[in-house]
């Protein structure tokens, strides 16, 4: 048991910094061909903490665990909001630009209707489910790369906060967090299927919480990085877009590679856990977050206490399953 576990912080340690690291080279990258600011931030930061859950998902699935890809994305989400977005409200909440969350906001809220429909009423996550999710990553991505450079074609003219890296070393960052992805998400997976099998826990639950939160971190790093920063704005929208990546990336790619039927390992109130608590707790903690956002322009510390404790309860009905 001891060297599953200490292959299974290794893999978390690997995607942290992997993560990091592919990150911080691909935004000296996009700085060296002059793209905006705010265009990096909202499709290359997204996409590269979000790349872990790819990773997983995708190895998962491919791996036959198709119970770690499904409970990795939905844990994510929930962890994502209720857990890091709110510890991001419950220490420094504030206003919010209603404009910049509509689209995210809309998209998310889209493929989480096409995800509650399929799971309610078919069960199976098949190819052609997954092939939709991935085109509305690429429509989402459209629109969102018209509406940032649109609104901000002299971005890029003004000047850099922050030393230019080389481009030779931002290349370099950006191969080895990549490796470093792949690496951690094959000892997470591998192991963290082994602990839960020796722990008598369900691959599901495993996914639902160490899993998703681990694969969760680059997104509680940008959260707290932003708070010491005083941008908390920046923090909620990196959390919304990387909630929708989960949808319609890391379930579209693991669903188009290796489409699976809804887990049913769990049971509560005599039903599939899955639909009694935890598609609805992923609906709940987005409505409580983005909804108050969306009508008041604001957000509270109420909102902060509310999601945390709902993630609290959260495991704790996950472990008493």
């Amino acid at each position: 048991m001891l060297v599953p576990v200490l292959l299974f912080i290794v893999g978390l340690v690997c995607l942290i910094k992997g993560g990091d690291w592919f990150v911080d080279g691909a935004t000296a990258v996009a700085r060296k061909f002059h793209f905006p600011e705010i265009l990096i931030g909202a499709t290359v930061v997204s996409v590269g903490t979000t790349l872990p859950e790819v990773m997983v998902s995708t190895n998962s699935a491919l791996g036959g665990h198709g119970e770690i890809a499904y409970g990795n994305a939905i844990g994510s989400v929930i962890c994502n909001t209720a857990l890091i977005a709110a510890i991001t409200l419950a220490v420094r909440p504030g206003p919010v630009d209603r404009k910049s969350l509509k689209t995210p906001v809309l998209f998310f809220f889209t493929a989480a209707l096409l995800y509650t429909f399929t799971a309610y009423t078919v069960g199976d996550f098949t190819r052609p489910f997954g092939l939709v999710m991935l085109a509305l990553f690429v429509v989402y991505m459209v629109v969102t790369v018209r509406q940032m450079t649109g609104g901000s074609r002299t971005a890029a003219e003004e000047p850099e906060e922050e030393e230019d890296m080389p481009l030779g070393r931002a290349v370099l960052l950006l191969v080895i967090g990549a490796a470093l992805i792949a690496v951690g998400a094959d000892l997470l997976v591998d192991n963290g299927t082994l602990i839960a099998a020796a722990l008598g826990v369900p691959e599901s639950v495993i996914a639902l919480t160490f899993v998703a939160l681990g694969t969760s971190l680059p997104e509680l790093v940008t959260a707290i990085t932003s708070l010491v920063k005083g941008h908390s704005s920046l923090s909620l929208g990196n959390v919304i877009g990387a909630n929708l990546f989960n949808l319609v990336l890391v379930c579209g790619i693991s669903i188009t590679l290796a489409p699976f039927r809804l887990p049913s390992s769990a049971v509560l109130f005599g039903h599939n856990a899955s639909l009694v608590l935890e598609i609805p707790v992923m609906l709940l903690v987005m409505l409580i977050l983005t909804l108050p956002a969306l009508l008041k322009g604001k957000l509270t510390r109420v909102q902060g206490y509310v999601l945390l404790a709902i993630y609290a309860a959260f495991v704790a009905i996950q472990f008493s399953l």
